[in-house]
């Protein structure tokens, strides 16, 4: 198993990130990375700029930890859009792995973040495309 030390130093631009905001969640989209569904995720504007937390950037490698913080995978970014919600392309949607359609992605989006501070149609994320470097598995 790797450490985050020794990723740290691998890697040492990269920043550390959980997907999800509860164990269940955090599992299955690690899982979905793996199986090579899921290239792309989003999270809410406000949360990188009220919280500090430093956007993601093209050719960056950054590492996605398990609910318990150990480290699952490498990733790297290829592609960053700022984007409201109410915009997001059905493409955009599928390329997240967790829906097969723009409809189921909307409403669980929508639930996961009004229980994550507040949801808006016009809520603006920042939508991620990335691609997996190393699985830690």
């Amino acid at each position: 198993m790797t450490t985050l030390t020794a990723l740290k130093s691998k890697y040492p631009t990269a920043e550390t990130f959980t997907f999800g905001d509860n164990p269940d969640l955090c599992r299955r989209l690690i899982t979905l990375v793996r199986q090579g569904k899921k290239t792309a995720t989003c999270g809410a504007l406000s949360d990188f700029t009220a919280e500090g937390e430093p956007l993601p950037v093209v050719g960056r490698c950054d590492i996605a930890l398990n609910w318990n913080g150990s480290p699952a995978l490498v990733i790297r970014t290829t592609q960053v859009t700022q984007i409201r919600f109410c915009d997001v392309t059905e493409a955009m949607a599928l390329a997240e792995g967790e829906n097969d359609s723009l409809a189921g992605w909307r409403r669980d989006h929508e639930a996961f973040f009004t229980r994550n501070g507040g949801f808006s149609p016009d809520m603006m994320l920042v939508f991620e495309h990335f691609e997996l470097v190393e699985d830690l598995a």
